[in-house]
């Protein structure tokens, strides 16, 4: 991972992480990532020189509780450990920026992953709307 850096709440573009997403997500469609951020407790970048190569972005109730959202690695740069330094490094501003609980919501095939990164299975519930 020699030369990828991470960094908290730099500034992005909507160009930025839409050319990440698009390239790390099949069919994305871009979005505006700008007011999304405007509602963020923090969000982790990852860059290899100028590059957009990994990010992270937290929400939170505005208490105690914070939610991983958006975790995506180019592909180009899977499978050597960024996903779990971004979700660990979101982990640890999170907690610093006073969040006590941090939630993430993942599809089966996404559990070991998660797990990795030190979370641990919960009973909940969901309603898509």
């Amino acid at each position: 991972m020699t030369g990828v850096v991470l960094s908290t709440c730099p500034p992005l573009t909507d160009d930025d992480l839409n050319e990440l997403f698009g390239a790390s997500w099949p069919g994305h469609e871009p979005v505006p990532f700008a007011r999304t951020l405007s509602h963020s407790l923090c969000w982790i970048a990852a860059h290899r020189a100028d590059r957009l190569v990994g990010f992270v972005n937290v929400a939170t109730d505005g208490g105690i509780h914070a939610f991983v959202l958006d975790t995506t690695v180019h592909p180009d740069e899977r499978r050597a450990g960024l996903g779990v330094r971004l979700v660990r490094a979101a982990a640890a501003e999170a907690k610093a920026r006073g969040a006590e609980w941090l939630h993430v919501d993942y599809e089966p095939h996404l559990e070991r992953f998660y797990a990795e990164c030190g979370f641990r299975p919960t009973s909940a519930a969901l309603m898509q709307l």
